[in-house]
C-alpha cells in the first residue's frame, strides 16, 4: 500500500472514531432524590417543573423554570434549551415527567434525567 493510501486510510479512521464519539446516542434516565441532591442543587443545570405556575408557586425546586407540559405552548417553551445540555425534569409524582422526557427525547434532546418521585417526594419529611 503507498503512502498516500495509507494517510487515506489513517485519515478516514481518525474522522470515523471521533464521529462515533461525538453522536451521543438520545437517554432518558429515572433518578431519585439523592440524585437530585447531588448533581442538581446549587449547580448551573437546566432544571424543568412541568406542573402547572399554580403548583410551581406553592414551592419548587432550587432554581427550576417552570414549563407546563399540558400548556399548548411547552414545546416552544423547551426550544429555548440547549439540546446538547443535560435537562432535569420533575412534576408532582412522575407522570408529567415521564411525557415530557419522551416529548424531548422526540426533539432532539440527548440527556435527559426524570425525577420519578416528583415534588411530593422532594417535599417529603424522609
Amino acid at each position: 500500500m503507498g503512502k498516500i493510501a495509507q494517510l487515506a486510510l489513517l485519515s478516514f479512521a481518525i474522522l470515523w472514531a471521533f464521529s462515533c464519539h461525538s453522536q451521543q446516542k438520545p437517554f432518558i434516565k429515572k433518578i431519585n432524590k439523592a440524585t437530585v441532591q447531588l448533581e442538581v442543587i446549587g449547580k448551573q443545570v437546566q432544571l424543568v417543573d412541568v406542573r402547572t405556575p399554580m403548583e410551581y408557586k406553592q414551592g419548587h425546586i432550587d432554581d427550576a423554570v417552570n414549563f407546563n407540559v399540558n400548556d399548548e405552548g411547552f414545546v416552544k417553551q423547551i426550544e429555548t434549551l440547549d439540546k446538547t445540555k443535560p435537562v432535569y425534569l420533575y412534576c408532582k409524582m412522575g407522570g408529567r415527567s415521564n411525557r415530557a422526557a419522551e416529548l424531548l427525547k422526540s426533539k432532539g434532546f440527548t440527556q435527559i434525567y426524570d425525577y420519578t418521585g416528583g415534588y411530593s417526594d422532594w417535599s417529603s419529611k424522609d
